[in-house]
């Protein structure tokens, strides 16, 4: 039996049956006020809030994209990302924990149909959270015997397994980078998560020592970028690259985060009045008129990019090299270039929204000086970097080898 025939019958159905994408989205923009109302208590407590990490698994997020067969919805990747995004407008820590997360099984699905199996496990509650930096692992029979640490693990104290990352010796000298899971008990946790933003994700340092990873429980990374080879689900969207999907999980935070902060504004202009004569409403006045308009064109502009990349990426996905179609690496690294202008769009308007607001709400516990944080925050990661993707996207595009995976 193939691959493909192997995972064709269901293991597992999802919590309810006949919800739909449109009932999940609505599950999430209507958590919006509990999840604002919570932002301080998860800055405060450094993780996802265990309170809504029951309210996520309650409303199935978790499980948004998970396949169907193994207890998920297997929603389309566009409604992923309109649930993200609504999250991201109550809390953008809780968010990036959901979105990374209930991501993954993206991941996943380029695994061994064992592995997958054993993760989804009789319940279909999986939850994981993956970590680059890979350490130097030793091989053993049929597997791997890993120890090491690994920073920025966001959800770790939620999650039921990760995906941590090892340096395999081959037989040529050389050293090939896997993706490893393990489960939640092979791993401790160390409180490292000290930021001025993004507090409340949890993203910890995680320590797996002397721990026996069989090699079916391992993925090469080079499958972040390349198309499952194998195409083990019917699905298209579970064998496309990995590199741009990654981008469409953060830029629908980022865009979600700054949806929320036009929310805030928008009651600011409602509630605050003009200092000076005639000291009408902020939305009376002509000036703020101007600030807002613009912010929510460009807010608007970045919600549009974005979901026209992840339609961009599902067709990428769909393209067969049988007849002609192939999703190279040059496209992965455009629709990557173009998830992280849909990010540049939202953050310009959050700059106008924060720098007009005024001096008040720059104070340590308003909440659209948290949102500014971590948007600061957000702006750091090492996949935002622009200029290093630009680069490889022309690189690609001429002919040449591309400089880093990202």
């Amino acid at each position: 039996m193939s691959n493909v025939q192997a995972l064709a019958s269901p293991l597992l159905a999802p919590p309810e049956p006949g919800l739909t994408a449109q009932d999940m989205i609505a599950r999430a923009h209507a958590l919006i006020p509990t999840l604002r109302e919570r932002q301080a208590e998860a800055e405060a407590a450094g993780r996802l809030l265990e309170a809504t990490n029951d309210d996520f698994l309650r409303a199935g997020f978790y499980r948004v994209v998970q396949p169907r067969r193994f207890g998920g919805y297997e929603f389309s990747l566009p409604d992923y990302v309109r649930v993200m995004m609504e999250i991201a407008r109550g809390c953008p820590s809780s968010a990036w924990v959901l979105a990374l997360v209930s991501g993954h099984p993206i991941m996943l699905a380029d695994f061994d149909e064992r592995a997958q199996e054993e993760a989804y496990g009789n319940d279909g509650d999986y939850r994981c959270p993956s970590v680059g930096s890979p350490v130097p692992v030793k091989r053993e029979d049929k597997g791997f015997r890993v120890s090491g640490g690994w920073d920025y693990t966001s959800g770790c104290d939620v999650s039921t397994h990760a995906m941590v990352s090892g340096l395999v010796p081959e037989a040529d000298g050389s050293m090939v980078a896997r993706l490893m899971l393990v489960d939640r008990k092979d791993y401790a946790i160390v409180d490292n998560w000290r930021m001025m933003g993004m507090q409340g994700t949890g993203s910890r340092r995680v320590i797996v020592e002397d721990v026996f990873v069989p090699e079916y429980r391992t993925a090469p990374m080079a499958m972040w970028q390349a198309r499952g080879a194998n195409a083990p689900h019917a699905n298209p969207m579970y064998n496309g690259r990995k590199g741009s999907f990654f981008l469409i999980e953060l830029g629908a935070v980022v865009v979600g985060t700054v949806k929320g902060a036009l929310d805030l504004y928008d009651e600011l202009c409602r509630t605050k009045k003009m200092r000076f004569s005639p000291k009408v409403a902020l939305y009376e006045s002509h000036e703020f008129q101007q600030y807002y308009g613009d912010a929510q064109a460009l807010v608007d502009a970045a919600e549009a990019l974005l979901l026209k990349v992840t339609e961009h990426y599902i067709e990428a996905c769909v393209a067969d090299p049988r007849t002609g179609g192939d999703f190279s690496e040059e496209t992965d690294r455009r629709l990557f270039c173009a998830a992280q202008q849909a990010c540049r769009l939202a953050w310009e308007a959050l700059e106008i929204i924060f720098t007009t607001a005024g001096t008040s709400i720059g104070a340590r516990d308003s909440m659209l000086a948290r949102v500014y944080r971590d948007a600061s925050v957000q702006k750091t990661h090492f996949v935002q970097q622009r200029s290093r993707t630009a680069v490889n996207a022309a690189r690609l595009h001429f002919g040449l080898s591309q400089l880093t995976p990202f």
